[in-house]
């Protein structure tokens, strides 16, 4: 007997018409002690199973049995992080994991729960911040506290909905050797929902993908035969890694094909000339501009030894000191680090959006002051105004951008844009109706239609599930291929460092945060997941990442460990410089 079972799970909402299956007939049996990944996308019911297999919400159809017997409502037996976490604003991080364990642990003595309450805490690396609200913590921390909630009540099965989405590359990769650990020692059943191949292969016996739904079903599994305990590096070199790695994203992918996408319309880009590359004004002195002439191809955004430091109650925090990099007219940058180093700061101080403490930014020629229509931001949470459409969200911009072109050029910059992003049928939708990726869309339209000569993208994926993340990942590709706009992308995921860049840019950790290394990208343009996945040298650049941000874990100075020859120094940077 299965020690999890799921038999003919079926769940919808709604009535008559408007009545959506979302789950539709899942069949599932977990053996006690085995850590089951379901790599599911935005839509297709991970959320509904794991709240139905927790007892949350009833199926329809079919049932669901633990240990035998049917699962009837919520019970502590069922350890459960969702992916958005729910903590009590008023407690603190010790009160918040306390609340839990008191509930269930009430016959310990209150030195054994405290000592309980600590013990995951400190497993969760929140030791430093047990006295800390909510409110004092960033998201990722709080989704710590979630995790650490849910441990110390020593569930017999733990589900994870998505639970380390929030966190930073090192910071998920600690949770998840934590996750590793916990579930060899006591060996819990674990059923984990994640959009991240890497993840479910790191932790998981098999691979189950739960197709898009309406009407979802579960795909066919994937049998994760690699030696534990596993090592991320070591994998990188493991050809039976490679192999189930291709095999899961390459199924993903055609699911996603599956799934359809909009239907460009054939519209020609208009030939007008956007006002910021318009007029002679404000340019620098006719001595500075013969000086620069030549080399502003390769000098067309300089950093020059930027620096931010802010006020605190303890004195001045320099988040990002000395930072120093040239970028080409038409160069993709990634820049990568932890949560907390400082690119995000970076970014907004480029965009004008964030007042420089010290050093500059120069762009074509003209130091930046302020925000300008010249460079185009595309934040990980889109800001488009809800009571208009996706083409009135667009045309804002547009109609300031380009004054002089006729209403019918502004309409078809519009129309353009939008058909390239896939929004070719979804134009006069309220962006209150979009979905994320949807409104994601609207906003890398949004920039591209400004014709900018520099775009900022900070995380402009990273609140999406894995499927519409390669999606409008390869949107991003095809349309930066055809205006070449000199562009930087933050991220902390490495795999979409690589595929977008011409460079990246590694930021150590804060405080003092700076430009650690920089590593060139010599794969081949146009760039296709697939392709990547089957070119020689990608796992040597992911490597080079993984092996970075792991070194620069505590910030500047590299921590190298006893038994490993030094990283390669060898960046471009002094090059490019």
């Amino acid at each position: 007997m299965a020690f999890l079972e799921l038999k003919g799970l079926t769940k919808g909402y709604g009535v008559g018409v408007d009545r959506s299956v979302v789950l539709d007939g899942i069949d599932l049996a977990v053996e006690e002690g085995e850590f089951i990944a379901i790599v599911g996308f935005s839509g297709s019911g991970k959320t509904t199973l794991i709240s139905a297999i927790a007892g949350l919400i009833e199926p329809d159809a079919g049932e669901i049995l633990l240990k035998g017997k049917p699962v009837k409502g919520p019970d502590p037996e069922r350890g459960v992080v969702f992916q958005s976490y729910s903590l009590m604003p008023w407690l603190t991080v010790e009160g918040n994991v306390a609340l839990a364990v008191d509930s269930v642990f009430s016959s310990e003595s209150r030195a054994e729960r405290a000592a309980r309450v600590a013990r995951y805490i400190d497993m969760v690396g929140l030791s430093h911040a047990v006295d800390r609200k909510p409110a004092e913590l960033s998201g990722g921390m709080r989704q710590r506290v979630a995790v650490a909630r849910a441990l110390a009540m020593s569930p017999e099965i733990l589900l994870l909905d998505e639970p380390l989405s929030a966190l930073d590359a090192l910071a998920r990769a600690n949770l998840q050797d934590e996750i590793t650990r916990i579930w060899q020692q006591d060996r819990k059943t674990v059923l984990l929902i994640t959009n991240d191949v890497d993840e479910a292969i790191l932790l998981a016996d098999r691979i189950i993908p739960l197709n898009p739904g309406p009407n979802a079903t579960l795909g066919p599994e994937f049998r994760v035969d690699l030696a534990r305990p596993r090592e991320r590096t070591a994998m990188n070199h493991d050809a039976d890694f490679k192999r189930l790695r291709a095999e899961i994203t390459q199924y993903l992918m055609r699911v996603g094909l599956e799934r359809g996408a909009s239907v460009e319309d054939d519209i020609t880009l208009p030939n007008v000339v956007p006002i910021t590359q318009q007029g002679t004004e404000d340019l620098p002195p006719e001595a500075y501009l013969k000086a620069a002439e030549s080399p502003r191809e390769d000098r067309f955004l300089e950093f020059i030894n930027l620096k931010k430091v802010y006020p605190t109650p303890k004195g001045p925090l320099t988040v990002v000191d000395g930072v120093e990099l040239k970028m080409r007219k038409g160069e993709f940058i990634s820049l990568i680090g932890h949560s907390g180093c400082g690119k995000s700061t970076v970014l907004s101080m480029t965009a004008g959006l964030n007042e420089i403490s010290s050093g500059s930014v120069v762009l074509d020629g003209r130091e930046v002051a302020g925000a300008g229509p010249e460079r185009a931001v595309v934040f990980q949470a889109p800001s488009l105004m809800p009571w208009m459409t996706a083409r009135e969200n667009v045309s804002i911009g547009v109609d300031r951008v380009f004054p002089g072109a006729t209403a019918s050029e502004r309409s078809d910059i519009v129309e353009y844009y939008l058909s390239k992003v896939g929004l070719g049928d979804s134009m006069d939708r309220l962006a209150a109706d979009l979905s994320n990726g949807m409104k994601q869309r609207v906003g890398i339209a949004r920039a591209f239609a400004l014709s900018p000569k520099l775009l900022l993208l900070d995380e402009p994926f990273g609140m999406l599930d894995s499927l519409t993340r390669w999606e409008l990942q390869e949107v991003l590709m095809d349309v930066w291929k055809r205006t070449q706009v000199t562009a930087i992308c933050v991220t902390h995921d490495v795999d979409e460092a690589i595929l977008l860049a011409d460079r990246v840019v590694m930021m150590t950790n804060g405080p003092n945060a700076t430009i650690g290394r920089i590593m060139e990208v010599d794969l081949p343009r146009p760039r296709t997941r697939k392709a990547l996945l089957e070119h020689p040298d990608y796992y040597l650049y992911r490597e080079q990442l993984l092996s970075f941000l792991e070194e620069y874990e505590h910030g500047a100075t590299p921590e190298l460990k006893p038994d490993a020859a030094p990283a390669e120094t060898a960046s471009k940077q002094d090059e490019a410089a």
